[in-house]
Parts: structure tokens; C-alpha cells; sequence
């Protein structure tokens, strides 16, 4: 009989158990996923438990009421707090979204928190996020020129602006890529959903004069045409783009190009 063998550090084990705080009447369970690559063990759950009389109402805020009063060693990223940069991106009662918009009131039981699904872990809830800005900074993620440059500005028409409009707002938190089945198991030559939101943010600007040579570097089997158009991307992405969206009309400009 052929013999399963998980890889290394895959069984998550039963972890630490915290006190619930005194006095407190209203308390919640957070059950946190810790790893630490230092020690040589397998990744663990932590149970947390918080007085949510005097918790701020989002799931960051919880994260870090347990790191300033509780347990001092769970990591994890977090910067603006306005879901603007991206940071706190995570796994919440299993959805890829941020932790800083992400309302405890959205969360029947106990609150499970994860990092970001199927990406390398570098502690705790932090993950490794190389290789997704490697995709993005390939897909070249600025203003491509060949003619002399103006003495003051590139102008855009105000129709050509709002052509952009549901693809600047991409924060790189990376949801969209750590939900998609395709970026799963190919992510190391399918760009994902990301990277692609981000090139059709080029392409289609009316300043930029490289559209040709993009398209060119996306006309390949996996680097563009791996998208199945699951549409995970656009229902868990926790800015309201729609990365599936992007990617089809990268397809159809391709497809253009040939009639």
C-alpha cells in the first residue's frame, strides 16, 4: 500500500490555552494560529480569550490587545489601520480579507484567525510575501513613455482617468492571489489575480506608449490564461475590485489583436 506522508510542519497541533480575564462578563475566544520556525515544532493554535467591554470593535484591534496585555509574542504585520496599505492581510473565520476593517460583529463564535492560505509562513501570521511582489514589480508597474517628456505634466482626459477607477485602489495585500485555486498550484508562473489587476491598470492608462510590449509579456499559458475564472479573487477581495474582471479584458484585448 502506498504510503501518505504530509509534508514537514504541516499537522497543526492543539496549543497554549490563556486565561480569561477576571471580572469580565462579556469574553470571546480568539483561537490564533502560531508558528514559530525557530523552535523546529509544528505550527499550534493559541486560545485567547478578551473582555469585549474593552475591545475596539475590529478584529486588528483584538489582535492587538492580546499582543500588548496577553502574549507579547504573537506577530503579525499591521501599519495604517484604515485598510489602505495592505499590511494586516490574513485568513478570518475563513475568508482572506484585513483585520483592520474586519468587524468582530461579523463573526458568530469563536474568532479563528490564519495568515493568508498556500503562501510560505515567516512567524506566526505573518507570510511570505517575496515571490507576489516579485509577479507584481514583473508586470512593470509604472508609466512607460517613448516621447520627449512635457515640461510639466503627461495630461489624461477626464474619461481616460475613470477608466482607472477599480484598479488604483489595489492595496497589494495579496487576499485575491491567497484565494485562488489556480495561484494555488501554479503561483510560481501564473501571476494570480494581483499582478494581472495591476498590468490591465497600465495597459489601459492612455498615457502610457508600451501597451504592445505588455500584451506581449502576458500572451503565455500560465502567466495569464491559468485564471479559470473561479471569481474567488473578486468575492473575497476586501477593497470591492474585481480582479476576474481585469483579467478577462486582458484576454479579450489579446484576442483583438489576432482578428
Amino acid at each position: 500500500m502506498v504510503q501518505f506522508t504530509l509534508p514537514k510542519n504541516s499537522r497543526i497541533r492543539t496549543g497554549k490555552t490563556w486565561p480569561k480575564p477576571d471580572g469580565a462578563t462579556n469574553v470571546r475566544a480568539f483561537k490564533i494560529y502560531r508558528w514559530d520556525p525557530d523552535t523546529g515544532e509544528n505550527p499550534r493554535v493559541d486560545t485567547y480569550y478578551l473582555d469585549m467591554d474593552k475591545c475596539g470593535p475590529m478584529v486588528l484591534d483584538a489582535l492587538i490587545k492580546i499582543k500588548n496585555e496577553v502574549d507579547p509574542t504573537l506577530t503579525f504585520r499591521r501599519s495604517c489601520r484604515e485598510g489602505i496599505c495592505g499590511s494586516c492581510a490574513m485568513n478570518i473565520d475563513g475568508i482572506n480579507t484585513l483585520a483592520c476593517i474586519y468587524g468582530l460583529d461579523e463573526i458568530s463564535g469563536d474568532v479563528k484567525v490564519y495568515p493568508l492560505p498556500h503562501m510560505p509562513v515567516v512567524k506566526d501570521l505573518i507570510p511570505d510575501l517575496t515571490h507576489f511582489y516579485a509577479q507584481h514589480a514583473s508586470i512593470m508597474p509604472w508609466l512607460e513613455t517613448k516621447t520627449n517628456r512635457p515640461e510639466k505634466e503627461w495630461k489624461q482626459s477626464i474619461e481616460d482617468r475613470k477608466k482607472l477607477d477599480g484598479l488604483y485602489e489595489c492595496v497589494m495585500c495579496a487576499s485575491c492571489s491567497t484565494s485562488c485555486p489556480s495561484y494555488w498550484w501554479n503561483s510560481d508562473r501564473y501571476l494570480g489575480p494581483a499582478a494581472l489587476l495591476h498590468a490591465y491598470r497600465w495597459i489601459i492608462d492612455s498615457r502610457d506608449e508600451a501597451t504592445g510590449e505588455r500584451l506581449d509579456q502576458l500572451e503565455d499559458p500560465f502567466k495569464l490564461y491559468r485564471c479559470h475564472t473561479i471569481m474567488n479573487c473578486t468575492k473575497t477581495c476586501p477593497k470591492g475590485l474585481n480582479p476576474a474582471k481585469s483579467i478577462a479584458e486582458i484576454k479579450k484585448m489579446l484576442l483583438n489583436r489576432h482578428v
